[in-house]
């Protein structure tokens, strides 16, 4: 027993493709608007929600109304697996699959992703366009409406093809936003399935609001298999008001969240929950501990899309080298710090994350 810190502390060798995600591909169009521009299409600051068909006419509108318009390639899967990449840089770590268009909105998702090193395996969908986020950006909170379009018709056939699922056997750790939720459950529980009967780390993140509120089923139906999962204040308010956990102590929920039913008892449930400027929540094995972010000024903030995205992503490139949990958390920091200085989940050529 002597030995085992030594063991722990054993820099976890880097190979292709050890890192897996599964998610939503979608291309963010991002503009600054105002707050008539939101009341417009019935959203609210700091949002995320799916597209219906009053926001149809959203994403021209903006194109149209706003002169600075920004394309950038996101989905928040995608988006974690880009800065894992980056803060990695080796490549091909990552790889990632969701469902695209023929279309050159694809090609432009395909060459942001794979110009990062990101090993991606899209599903092309004939019938469907690419996936499109608008990112409506009030001051220094943003407001996130997906219109799934191609995104939405992912099928488990694609990951049981031969060729990828030796992609998912030959990786380690696997990390699924909680919007795919709302297009592929089986998917989710055939990854979930392998990690757990291989004693590999499968991981989660809440995303939204509205996943725990009308998405219970599959979230509940994955959560026994899940390792780690990530959230942020408001996300795990809602989860525990809607699983009867309570809403006001966010640690206490994070406490009942790892005591949760849970099928691989090889290792212990970590809860990860953010609080914007306020410590990140960390619980494991009965216990909470808190983190400090890094400070920033306010009138530092640029764009907060992207924030939670980048964190996971920091947390996921220190993870996959075998580096204890703190390590995984201030690199988190570093990257939700960087990215939120920034317009959109973009990051400078190299990172100085030491």
């Amino acid at each position: 027993m002597a030995d085992e810190p030594e063991n722990k502390k054993k820099k976890m060798e880097i190979k292709e493709g050890i890192l897996f995600g599964m998610g939503n591909p979608l291309l963010d169009i991002t503009a600054n608007c105002d707050e008539d521009f939101l009341k417009k299409y019935d959203l609210k600051t700091d949002n995320a929600i799916l597209a219906e068909e009053k926001h149809k006419p959203l994403y021209q509108d903006m194109i149209d109304t706003y002169q600075h318009v920004e394309y950038t390639a996101g989905g928040a899967t995608q988006n974690s697996m880009r800065v894992a990449q980056w803060l990695l840089g080796v490549p091909k770590i990552a790889t990632f699959m969701g469902c695209i268009g023929k279309d050159k909105f694809g090609e432009i998702l395909k060459q942001k992703a794979t110009e990062i090193g990101v090993a991606v395996h899209y599903q092309y969908n004939d019938a469907e366009p690419t996936g499109t986020c608008a990112t409506l950006v009030t001051g220094k909170y943003r407001s996130l409406c997906a219109n799934l379009a191609a995104a939405n018709c992912f099928t488990k056939e694609h990951l049981d093809e031969k060729l990828h699922w030796e992609l998912v056997e030959k990786a380690q750790f696997y990390y699924v936003s909680g919007f795919f939720l709302t297009v592929c459950p089986p998917a989710i529980q055939e990854v979930a399935n392998h990690a757990c009967s291989h004693n590999k780390m499968f991981m989660m993140n809440l995303s939204a609001p509205f996943l725990s509120q009308f998405f219970k089923e599959p979230l509940m139906a994955a959560m026994p298999y899940i390792d780690i999962i990530f959230g942020n204040e408001t996300e795990a308010a809602t989860f525990g008001k809607e699983q009867n956990l309570g809403e006001d102590d966010i640690k206490e929920i994070a406490l009942k969240v790892i005591a949760l039913p849970k099928e691989n008892k090889a290792r212990s449930r970590i809860v990860v929950f953010t609080q914007g400027p306020d410590p990140v929540l960390v619980a494991t094995d009965g216990k909470v501990t808190e983190y400090p972010v890094i400070p920033l000024a306010d009138k530092d903030i640029v764009d907060t899309n992207g924030a939670g995205d980048a964190f996971v992503g920091g947390f996921l490139s220190q993870l996959v080298q075998g580096k204890p949990i703190e390590d995984c958390v201030r690199c988190g920091n570093y990257a939700a710090h960087l990215i939120i200085q920034r317009s959109g989940c973009s990051f400078p050529e190299k990172p100085d994350f030491k």
